[in-house]
């Protein structure tokens, strides 16, 4: 997750023990060329990334992002070429974890399921964990909790089937219910890259019950399919 769990590269080793940049280890070419990619001139066609600079407009991008964007993905979004969307995604590594006498951030940016996303990374988590438990207590909206309750009921699920049980987009609930520790990643579909969610033992703790299967049964709260037939013809 953070630096210190990287795979070793081979290549030359580094001074004073430093290690290489990633765009190096990648192969991605000297600094110079580096910065000419940064600039390069976007393909043909208006795009409103023209003119911006790619590093900090893949930056801008996956600050937002709710789920990995591929390097595809995000050429596609930018309206630039892939390789030079990877050298810009390789030097934002290098400059959140400090590379070359920037400051390490408090966050990274993380390869997962086919794609890229910024993570906080792991050292952080008790001060995120205690912001969102104590300093942000407010209620959950309504929206919320019907997605909560999805996703309590149809765990592990990914936030477009979510999205099509609740007919709505569903970006921003899940966003705040991950922020508030109420569900948690469980697992990257390998082959779609989708992310399915599962509540935490926080979701049990707030409803006052020791595990799912304390949940009320469903079906008994749902209409009965002959009444909702009935009620469907008296309404014509």
């Amino acid at each position: 997750m953070a630096t210190d769990g990287r795979a070793a590269t081979d290549g030359p080793a580094a001074p004073d023990g430093q290690r290489e940049p990633v765009a190096v280890l990648l192969g991605l070419g000297s600094p110079a060329a580096k910065a000419s990619a940064a600039t390069s001139t976007p393909l043909d066609g208006a795009s409103p990334a023209a003119g911006l600079p790619l590093e900090r407009a893949v930056e801008a991008i996956l600050m937002v992002a709710d789920e990995p964007q591929s390097l595809v993905g995000l050429a596609a979004a930018l309206d630039r070429p892939v390789a030079a969307v990877r050298q810009a995604v390789a030097r934002l590594v290098d400059d959140y974890d400090g590379v070359g006498g920037s400051v390490r951030r408090g966050f990274e940016l993380r390869e997962v399921g086919g794609g890229w996303r910024v993570y906080s990374r792991s050292e952080f988590d008790g001060v995120v964990r205690d912001f969102v438990l104590t300093q942000n207590p407010s209620r959950l909206s309504p929206a919320a909790l019907e997605t909560l309750a999805v996703i309590a009921y149809k765990q592990p699920i990914s936030r477009g089937q979510i999205a099509a049980i609740r007919a709505v987009n569903v970006d921003g609930v899940v966003r705040t219910l991950l922020a508030r520790g109420l569900i948690s990643e469980v697992y990257t579909d390998s082959e779609t890259g989708a992310i399915h969610y599962g509540t935490t033992d926080l979701t049990l703790t707030q409803l006052g019950i020791n595990s799912l299967d304390e949940l009320p049964p469903i079906s008994p709260l749902l209409a009965d399919p002959d009444d909702i037939s009935e009620a469907t013809t008296d309404g014509r």
